[in-house]
Order: structure tokens, then C-alpha cells, then sequence
């Protein structure tokens, strides 16, 4: 009898370990980069229809959030660079078919914008500020000015920064879990979601609290279906990638996605603001703040779920 030894060490975590190298700052990042971009694309799409005056908090005073968002993330993000006196080397060149360099080049972008948007609007903040100097005025008229042109920028890169945070990780093909096209759509959602979120925290007008409790129930719905359809379509497909989905389906990562993400960060939220909008007295800050945690474990349990998840055969 002819007997074949195959010595891999795959099945073997002690010999071949799974490889954490993103730790904490990436999926950081991807939650903070992610709700900027819900933020502003919010901002950029009810000033576009003429109506800031009606929704001024979420057109005026939250994307005041969103260059604090983008400066933490991308400080998240050095953090984790080894060669971090080499950053700037993103820029030489433009990648097309590179996510991380879609990535530099669309934060290069849309990081000035949202400080321009802010001075914009910072007599929000303060009534009583007077400009003493002329060329600080002249700013202020010229970009008010190109005011919707601003927003047409902001809402085209608020898309694909958003879009981007999951495209990062759909294009490691080596990663099973990761290795779907869901994850760009589902990210945006998300990122959308906390920005509704956030809009509902700050906003002192029933009306427009009403309104973004609706907005963010409907994104909470397509964030479900695109889980669904993520488990459904690595189900159908190969091997590797069924393995994946049991990770989540029994597996190690079942409690932790199940009930902090699905569980308190879409269906209580959900919940709550469906019995908000019944007239039931629900303090918008809670519902808001699940979603927001929510959305920051999606990404740090696929961030870390996806580098459990491998290719063994």
C-alpha cells in the first residue's frame, strides 16, 4: 500500500499561526474615515436639494465633526505605518488599480474640503464673530460663491471614501472573508448610518430628529440585507469561503458579531427609533450611540476576523 505524506504545517496553528499584522488603528480608521464620509455626503446632498435651512444641523453644525473624524483616523493610520518618514511617498504617482492609493488621493482631497465647508459655516458657531481681516473675507466670498460646486465635490468623494473602506479589504484576494464586493456597499451604509447618528445627538429640532430617525432606519435595513446577502453569497460559493461564513455561524466570531453588531447596533437602535417615531418617549442620544458602536465593531470584527480567515487547501 503506497502511503503519502504531505508535511505543511497548514492545518497546524502552532507551525503556520494566523498573521495579525493590522491591529487596533486600521479598523479605527476605517470607523472613523467612514463616518466622515457618511457625515458629509448628508451635508453635501440636503444643501444641493436647498434645504439647509430646514435640516441645519446636519448641513451646518455636524460636518463640524468630520475634520476632527479624518485628522484622528489618518493619525490612526501613521500609527500603524512602519516606515512612517515615508508616507509622503503615496503621492509621487497615482495607482489606479490600487485601493490605498485611491485611498491617499480621495483623504487628500475630501480632508481641505471639509475644513473649508466648516469655515464656511463657522458663524454658526459664532454669531458674533467678526472678520478683521480683508483676505479671510475675500475667502469667505469666494468659496461662497462656488458653494455648490464645494458640495458637488464633497459628495462625490464622501461616496468614494466611504466606498473605499471597504474596497481596502475586498481586494485581498488572499483573505476569503474579505474577498467580496459587498463590503464597499456595506461600509458606506454603515458610515452613512453614523452620520445620520450624529445628526440626531446634536439636533434640537423635533422635525429634523424625526426626519434622520427615518433615514437611519432605512440604512440600518440595507446594512441587514447586505449582511445577509454577504453570508448568503459565501454559503453558495467555495470551500474556503464557507468556512469563512462559519466563523460567524457557529464559529469564534458568532457571539461577538451577532450581538454587538446586529444585535445592539441595528435591531435595539432600530427598535427604538421605530417606537420614537410612534410618539413613545425615547431619548434620541440612545438608539444614536448604538449605531455608532455598532458601526465601529463592524469594522473592527471583520478587520480581525479576516485575518483569521485563510486559504488551507
Amino acid at each position: 500500500m503506497k502511503e503519502e505524506l504531505i508535511v505543511s504545517g497548514r492545518m497546524n496553528d502552532l507551525v503556520d499561526p494566523n498573521l495579525h499584522i493590522w491591529h487596533w488603528p486600521i479598523p479605527l480608521y476605517l470607523f472613523l474615515g467612514g463616518m466622515a464620509a457618511g457625515i458629509l455626503c448628508l451635508a453635501a446632498l440636503y444643501y444641493m436639494q436647498g434645504k439647509e435651512d430646514k435640516y441645519r444641523t446636519a448641513v451646518r453644525i455636524t460636518p463640524f465633526l468630520a475634520p476632527l473624524l479624518l485628522v484622528l483616523g489618518l493619525l490612526a493610520l501613521f500609527i500603524d505605518l512602519r516606515h512612517k518618514l515615508y508616507f509622503w511617498q503615496l503621492y509621487t504617482n497615482i495607482k489606479f488599480q490600487s485601493p490605498m492609493s485611491w485611498g491617499a488621493w480621495t483623504l487628500m482631497v475630501i480632508t481641505p474640503v471639509s475644513f473649508i465647508w466648516c469655515a464656511l459655516n463657522i458663524k454658526e458657531l459664532f454669531p458674533k464673530w467678526d472678520w478683521k481681516f480683508r483676505w479671510l473675507k475675500f475667502l469667505d466670498e469666494f468659496f461662497t460663491k462656488y458653494k455648490k460646486a464645494l458640495a458637488w465635490v464633497m459628495l462625490i468623494f464622501g461616496i468614494i471614501l466611504g466606498i473605499y473602506t471597504g474596497i481596502l479589504l475586498s481586494a485581498f484576494n488572499a483573505r476569503p472573508l474579505w474577498n467580496t464586493s459587498i463590503l464597499g456597499p456595506l461600509f458606506l451604509a454603515s458610515g452613512i448610518s453614523a452620520g445620520a447618528a450624529a445628526t440626531l445627538i446634536l439636533s434640537k429640532n423635533s422635525e429634523e430628529r424625526t426626519h434622520f430617525a427615518r433615514i437611519d432606519l432605512v440604512f440600518l435595513g440595507v446594512e441587514l440585507f447586505l449582511i445577509i446577502h454577504m453570508f448568503m453569497g459565501f454559503l453558495a460559493s467555495t470551500q474556503v469561503q464557507i468556512d469563512a461564513a462559519r466563523m460567524f455561524l457557529g464559529g469564534e466570531f458568532t457571539t461577538s458579531f451577532w450581538i454587538f453588531v446586529v444585535f445592539m447596533g441595528m435591531i435595539i437602535p432600530a427598535l427604538l427609533e421605530i417606537m420614537e417615531l410612534r410618539k413613545y418617549h425615547i431619548p434620541a442620544v440612545i438608539p444614536a450611540l448604538l449605531v455608532i458602536f455598532g458601526s465601529l465593531m463592524l469594522r473592527f470584527i471583520i478587520v480581525h476576523a479576516g485575518q483569521a480567515s485563510r486559504w488551507l487547501y
